[in-house]
């Protein structure tokens, strides 16, 4: 194999990944559809791609539709909420934040996982990459028009059911600091002070670890759920708390006996708009901080 092909795909891997994490909500299958892509690259006689990006694009977003379509099947037997898996990282000072500004937040992942597959792809490729509807629609294996559509169904349903998420890390960071000091003191008055109004509790067990099957809402319900939760943990033998950075956002690692919890943050005009629970053991990546 000449050494330029795999220079050349090696300088598009950042790209694919964005693109493919956007698509998927998980880290560890971007990094599957991505090798996917170059197993796929590599076998292609040498001068038969003119456009290696576009090639290499339109092959990663068929990879994701598949996925997509075959985790759409299992996801609706999956038991209560359910959260993109997530990649925990030690928390990083300001200027590795600096490099990781640009991840895709949480709380839009979680807006996505609501789309169809179709959607997802078109809204990702065109409205995050600039990708022109006649190249997604040769993703999706049909017309510009449906593209087209596509895109601006999921452009609705993003504006109209997203989590608002405008703060970055260090005021995320603050927040969530004060939530916790709240939640420590079982201060319910502070604790939903930091909450906004309209916040929304999300907790992915996934049948393996009891946690709220549905959607909590509104800051007084929200408060009471974590208080209630703060009491559980001061039970647990040796509990920590430890910040950490999910997608490059704020967030705190809980561990105890038999206990291990990620909770992420959403911020918004210096409230949490909405809290992200990771209970799963199999959603739970913590790479360093094992």
């Amino acid at each position: 194999m000449p050494s330029s092909t795999v220079t050349e795909f090696e300088a598009h891997r950042p790209y694919l990944m964005a693109v493919a994490h956007r698509m998927l909500g998980s880290r560890t299958e971007a990094e599957d559809a991505v090798q996917e892509a170059w197993l796929r690259y590599a076998q292609q006689p040498a001068g038969d791609i003119r456009d290696a990006r576009g090639w290499l694009t339109t092959v990663t977003g068929r990879i994701c539709l598949d996925q997509l379509n075959s985790a759409r099947v299992r996801r609706t037997a999956y038991p209560g909420e359910w959260l993109p898996a997530f990649v925990v990282e030690p928390d990083a000072g300001p200027a590795d934040r600096a490099e990781i500004a640009d991840q895709v937040s949480l709380a839009l992942l979680v807006v996505l996982e609501r789309l169809t597959p179709e959607q997802r792809v078109a809204f990702v490729l065109h409205d995050a990459f600039g990708v022109p509807f006649d190249e997604v629609a040769a993703v999706l294996d049909g017309t510009p028009a449906a593209a087209r559509q596509h895109a601006s169904r999921a452009r609705r349903a993003v504006s109209g059911g997203g989590v608002r998420h405008t703060a970055g890390p260090a005021e995320q960071r603050r927040v969530l600091d004060a939530f916790l000091a709240a939640a420590r003191d079982g201060d319910m008055r502070t604790l939903a002070a930091v909450l906004a109004p309209d916040v929304v509790a999300i907790s992915d067990g996934g049948g393996v670890v009891r946690s709220a099957l549905r959607p909590i809402l509104g800051a007084e319900k929200v408060a009471r759920f974590y208080l209630g939760l703060a009491r559980k943990f001061a039970a647990v033998s040796g509990v920590t708390m430890e910040p950490v950075l999910v997608d490059g956002g704020a967030a705190i690692l809980i561990r105890g006996e038999g206990l291990r919890v990620a909770v992420a943050v959403a911020v918004d005009d210096g409230r949490i708009t909405g809290l992200f629970s990771q209970q799963n053991p199999e959603k739970l990546v913590l790479g360093d901080l094992e």
